[in-house]
């Protein structure tokens, strides 16, 4: 897919850059993590669209016949289920492009992300400040 080999500088060119027929399944996906992550920074890394607070909270990116969420999710057994049917070989999410996507799934991910990366970030201040 073209989004793949070429640097765009926003989630806007992205999503413009992408196939026609994709553009709504990526705009409404960037909708669904801004509600899940409000404070969270729209950023484009990896060439793949992001949002980061403390670390990275999610990627995701339009691929030929699915869109891809990344990192896998990890630390919640019964999010870890639900989202089972969607892993690929590494845990990675892949949404097929020909099924209804899992919108309020793909909430409850950032979510938890968000959730984690707070967590994650408290445990490192925690860390400096007793080392």
């Amino acid at each position: 897919m073209a989004t793949a080999r070429t640097t765009h500088t926003s989630i806007d060119a992205y999503i413009a850059a992408s196939p026609p027929a994709v553009q709504p399944v990526l705009r409404k996906i960037r909708s669904v993590i801004r509600k899940a992550a409000p404070d969270a920074e729209e950023t484009i890394s990896y060439q793949m669209p992001a949002f980061r607070q403390h670390g990275i909270l999610l990627y995701f990116a339009a691929f030929k016949q699915h869109i891809g969420l990344y990192p896998p999710v990890r630390g919640d057994a019964r999010l870890e289920k639900a989202v089972a049917p969607y892993a690929g070989d590494k845990g990675n999410l892949r949404f097929p492009l020909d099924q209804p996507i899992p919108f309020a799934l793909i909430e409850r991910i950032a979510r938890f992300r968000v959730r984690q990366d707070g967590a994650d970030a408290e445990a490192r201040r925690k860390k400096r400040r007793s080392g």
